[in-house]
């Protein structure tokens, strides 16, 4: 999936939505205020797996020809 998104030099939108969830703190009242609640944003697994293996791609393909020090 990968190799055909960098191919068509197209990224899938579903890889780069995002799902924002607010957690209410305890003891607090209403959400005018931003100490009043936490936000935290979940991004899409396969984005970061997709992600992960072109950089592991690209250290490789690095070390493997000498661009950088192995190290």
């Amino acid at each position: 999936m990968a190799d055909a998104c960098l191919s068509l030099c197209h990224w899938l939108r579903h890889f780069t939505e995002l799902v924002y969830v607010i957690i209410h703190k305890l003891d607090k009242s209403a959400y005018d205020t931003p100490k009043v609640f936490r936000l935290i944003v979940l991004l899409n697994i396969l984005d970061k797996v997709i992600e992960k293996m072109i950089v592991r791609q690209l250290q490789f393909d690095a070390v493997k020809y000498g661009i950088l020090y192995s190290n």
